[in-house]
């Protein structure tokens, strides 16, 4: 197991029961952006603002400092050389105007599929934050995903209710409170981040691959 998942476990042992679909999880994000892909994110209430925090986490130097690669330095002004490398994690649940036009025009369940549906390719991956599993725009998105031949990665409590049937992993954290599913969330995503900002980032990292495929 990578060294940022096995410290989790010692630090949260009940995250044991997820470690095999955690591992998954993280080879899953791995591959999409070593290949050029892109990662969508969307959840509802307490869960849209773990997609925000968790792009956060991976646009942006986390843990290590992230200067821009030599070859992109190359031509910048002085001024933007304090920009930093990140990986292209992006959450659905920000473009206010178009989700709500989305809601009021085609559905409130649309919200997040309508923008994947534009954005997704062959080869991205969603990752569904959905504390009982059951949310409706939430699995909306994930058929899309699937619809698209992504890969769905999701993040849930115990039961992972009607999305576990959508992804591949299910990272079924063993809570079933909404605020102690969150907090184990918090940790797991978290976990995932340090292994990601050091795989791509860390002194031995292979940078990602920044091309974006063509559709």
């Amino acid at each position: 197991m990578n060294p940022c998942l096995d410290d989790l476990m010692r630090r949260r042992p009940a995250l044991a029961a997820c470690s095999a679909s955690l591992t998954n999880a993280l080879d899953v994000l791995a591959d999409c952006f070593r290949h050029g892909h892109r990662v969508y994110l969307c959840g509802n209430g307490g869960s849209a603002a773990d997609c925000e925090h968790w792009a956060a986490e991976l646009m942006k130097g986390f843990r290590l400092r992230r200067p821009p690669r030599t070859k992109r330095e190359h031509g910048l002004p002085v001024a933007l050389r304090g920009l930093q490398e990140g990986l292209p994690m992006i959450p659905l649940t920000g473009y206010t105007s178009l989700r709500t036009a989305v809601s009021n025009d085609l559905g409130p369940d649309l919200e997040f599929a309508q923008p994947l549906w534009v954005l997704g390719q062959t080869g991205d991956v969603l990752v569904a934050l959905s504390t009982s599993g059951r949310s409706l725009n939430v699995l909306r998105a994930a058929q899309v995903a699937r619809a698209r031949s992504m890969r769905v990665i999701a993040l849930t409590g115990a039961s992972g209710g009607l999305l576990r049937r959508l992804a591949d992993p299910c990272v079924r954290v063993p809570e079933v409170e909404t605020h102690l599913v969150q907090e184990a969330h918090l940790a797991v995503y978290h976990a995932l981040s340090l292994a990601l900002e050091e795989m791509f980032f860390g002194a031995a990292g292979a940078p990602p691959n920044v091309a974006r495929p063509r559709r």
